[in-house]
């Protein structure tokens, strides 16, 4: 009877412990991955109004932190309720992370294009303001006003900055960071040099107008006879991966030995490398800087 009270009381205070281990175990789990939640909602914040303000795109951050949070949770979800396959839920939910970043970098070079495009127009404008006699300043307000966006916004913020007591040096700093074009910095820096050293402002961005404007007509033909190329690369790249998948539905069982083989892996990686290495060729063929 002893024994069997002291096996009992045993169990219960192994139960208990258990228990114990089990709850410290989700508390201190649950505050991890609460605190890794948070680091990632600041980190996620502060990079989103940062690019998106750099944009001129003026949305709450922390709205689209939630929206991006639930898109993780529920999409993948869905996936995995759907079709029943873990590998697939994962991949939502990697692709989901990553779209964001994908979608800002698109807009981000959507932007800069634009902006390259509207850039010799607009030093023409201040060049011939310039020549008819106005400053500087009233010259960059009167491309800002007559110029579209995305120029118009970044002249203005520039204008803007200048008025609230920001440096002149420091507005184009802030403007050349804003801003990453190397064309963009030849301009950036005729502004400085000749706000340091004087000199003719209007003849220099008149001319460097005038050199963009050639320039960007030269990218635009060398694009128009290179894109012949371009498209035959992604053609020779993507048909045999189109094969590929055509002879696995009609073969299903020879095919299958290139993924449950060892000649079959080895044959998948020379397939991949040279797939790759001529793709990349490619593309280097066909990509001319000017």
């Amino acid at each position: 009877m002893l024994m069997n009270l002291v096996s009992g009381s045993s169990l219960l205070l192994v139960a208990a412990l258990v228990f114990v281990s089990a709850a410290l175990a989700g508390w201190v789990l649950v505050r991890e991955m609460r605190r890794a939640l948070d680091e990632y909602r600041r980190t996620f914040v502060d990079e989103a109004d940062t690019r998106l303000s750099d944009m001129f795109v003026f949305l709450d951050p922390r709205q689209l932190f939630w929206f991006n949070m639930i898109s993780l949770v529920v999409l993948p979800l869905m996936a995995w309720l759907l079709t029943g396959d873990v590998l697939v839920a994962l991949v939502f939910a990697a692709v989901l992370g990553g779209l964001p970043w994908l979608m800002w970098r698109h807009m981000r070079n959507k932007r800069l294009a634009r902006i390259e495009q509207q850039l010799p127009d607009a030093l023409l404008m201040i060049a011939g303001a310039l020549k008819a006699g106005a400053s500087l300043n009233v010259a960059l307000e009167g491309a800002s006003r007559d110029t579209g966006p995305p120029i118009s916004q970044e002249l203005g913020l520039f204008l803007r900055e200048q008025r609230i007591g920001v440096d002149f040096d420091d507005a184009l700093r802030h403007m050349e960071r804003r801003v990453p074009l190397n064309d963009f910095q030849m301009v950036v820096s005729a502004l400085r040099i000749a706000r340091e050293v004087g000199g003719n402002l209007a003849e220099i961005l008149d001319t460097l107008g005038e050199t963009l404007r050639r320039k960007a007509a030269m990218e635009g033909k060398i694009e128009s006879l290179t894109a012949q190329g371009k498209m035959q690369g992604l053609v020779m790249t993507g048909l045999p991966l189109l094969l590929g998948l055509l002879l696995m539905w009609m073969e299903p069982e020879a095919m299958g030995k290139l993924f449950t083989t060892p000649a079959g892996w080895i044959t998948l990686s020379v397939i991949v490398v040279m797939e790759t290495l001529g793709y990349l060729f490619i593309r280097k063929i066909t990509t001319i800087d000017v």
